[in-house]
């Protein structure tokens, strides 16, 4: 099945469209959330986070329990039907937790190869450095989920010329 990757202004749209059993969002804290008709808690995380890298006096930086939390919630998912999954401009947070989705649900896989279908389906992707290192880490991956996002490098161009990215989607299921 399929994880869909997309900025908030295309969430509820896709939301609706595309019918996914579960939803993470992922906005800066005192950002709004969109109401999704039909996600309870148990179908929606709403994780408020800075897209940073390093922790910043003021900023609220990705930490080992939220990444717990971002873990359970995806780990819960079937994947009998799609997870959407959104920051505000699905370029960093959002591509590092689909990231992280795709080799939670297959752990026999080279993370090379998810790193590789990442930016194949996306070459806006630049997934966010804490949210892998954490991940990779929980998931006992001795450094390979790292070494993956840093060789597919940045995405182009940069969430600078573009706003936000283009929804795409990545498959949940590696052979």
């Amino acid at each position: 099945m399929a994880i869909i990757v997309c900025p908030l202004s295309r969430a509820p749209e896709l939301a609706r469209d595309r019918r996914p059993s579960h939803v993470v969002s992922l906005l800066d804290p005192g950002s709004a959330f969109p109401a999704l008709a039909g996600y309870a808690d148990d179908r929606h995380l709403r994780l408020p986070i800075h897209d940073i890298e390093e922790e910043a006096h003021g900023f609220d930086a990705l930490c080992d329990a939220r990444m717990g939390a971002i873990l359970d919630f995806v780990g819960a998912w079937g994947r009998n039907e799609p997870i959407l999954i959104h920051c505000y401009a699905g370029i960093s947070r959002s591509t590092a937790t689909a990231y992280i989705t795709a080799c939670a649900h297959n752990p026999k896989v080279d993370e090379e190869e998810i790193a590789l279908a990442l930016r194949s389906a996306s070459p806006t992707a630049s997934p966010n450095r804490r949210f892998i290192a954490l991940a990779d880490a929980a998931l006992g991956r001795g450094g390979r989920m790292n070494r993956a996002i840093e060789a597919i490098g940045r995405g182009s161009p940069s969430w600078f010329e573009i706003g936000e990215a283009k929804p795409f989607t990545l498959n949940a299921r590696f052979v």
